[in-house]
């Protein structure tokens, strides 16, 4: 039973598919449980989030294929661990999603430059999606551009995915001729990435109005939190997190954040509360 509806800003931003919440319920429940959950409380989390038994079990089955989780028994249980790449990938999460902090003038760019035979042509797209899904924004074939503060992000991001052979990366900054912030234009959709933060606040702001009028009980809280926290990573991994002073004025990142901080810190503690009940029931 789904005790949350899809709030506005999923219907907006695209409902999260099972094996986004999976992952997200892992990321925050099972690092406290030796990167391991039973998939029994899996499969009862899930159902929380209106996600049927089925479709939990065949979108861990992808995951499995996908290396994010392993099968292992703790004690004779049957449940599934996450893999040495996951915990890597759910690390560099937990730093966009908390840690997320706009760059400044003074952390420049790093600047990604790669060549790829064309007899590999798969491995220039993945390549581009890889890049895109980190925030990078092409500035001409084969160069994609980013914040300074995400150089150690792709480089560990590239080295994993087994890409870093086609790349070579550079430190820099910008030296003209056009005017910066008409380049930032021309590299990223401002516009798109500023209209899914503006449906986040229009699909999360009356969410944060009824938890300040009366905290959900447990099991609503832990609905809410995953499938808004799930949204929140998806658009921090569309956001290069460029320099404020280069963005339009009243850029509706900062007053998202802003939103998210104030539900995480109100439903986080009800959300784990529900969480531990489920993964360490009561003997």
């Amino acid at each position: 039973m789904r005790l949350v509806p899809a709030s506005a800003a999923e219907d907006a931003l695209g409902d999260p598919q099972p094996r986004h919440l999976i992952v997200t319920v892992y990321g925050l429940y099972a690092r406290a449980t030796h990167d391991w959950l039973a998939i029994a409380a899996v499969v009862r989390l899930l159902q929380d989030l209106g996600v049927s038994a089925p479709a939990v079990r065949s979108s861990i089955s992808r995951l499995k294929r996908r290396d994010a989780l392993r099968s292992l028994r703790f004690g004779g249980t049957v449940g599934y661990a996450l893999s040495p790449s996951m915990l890597e990938v759910l690390r560099e999460g937990d730093r966009r999603i908390f840690e997320h902090r706009p760059a400044s003038p003074d952390d420049g760019w790093v600047q990604v430059v790669f060549t790829v035979p064309e007899a590999q042509r798969e491995k220039r797209h993945e390549l581009r999606s890889r890049l895109a899904g980190l925030g990078f924004g092409p500035v001409a074939p084969g160069v994609w551009v980013a914040p300074g503060t995400l150089a150690e992000e792709v480089r560990v991001a590239l080295e994993r995915q087994g890409l870093a052979r086609y790349v070579d990366l550079f430190r820099g900054e910008h030296l003209g001729y056009a005017p910066l912030h008409e380049r930032i234009r021309q590299w990223w959709d401002l516009d798109a990435v500023e209209g899914r933060y503006a449906q986040f606040l229009a699909g999360y702001r009356p969410l944060a109005r009824r938890v300040a009028r009366r905290m959900p009980a447990d099991d609503e809280a832990f609905a809410a939190y995953v499938r808004m926290l799930t949204v929140w990573r998806r658009l921090r991994y569309r956001d290069p997190g460029l320099p404020l002073e280069l963005l339009p004025a009243g850029w509706k990142g900062v007053a998202a954040a802003e939103l998210f901080e104030r539900l995480n810190t109100a439903l986080r503690p009800a959300a784990e509360a529900h969480a531990a009940a489920v993964i360490r029931p009561a003997s």
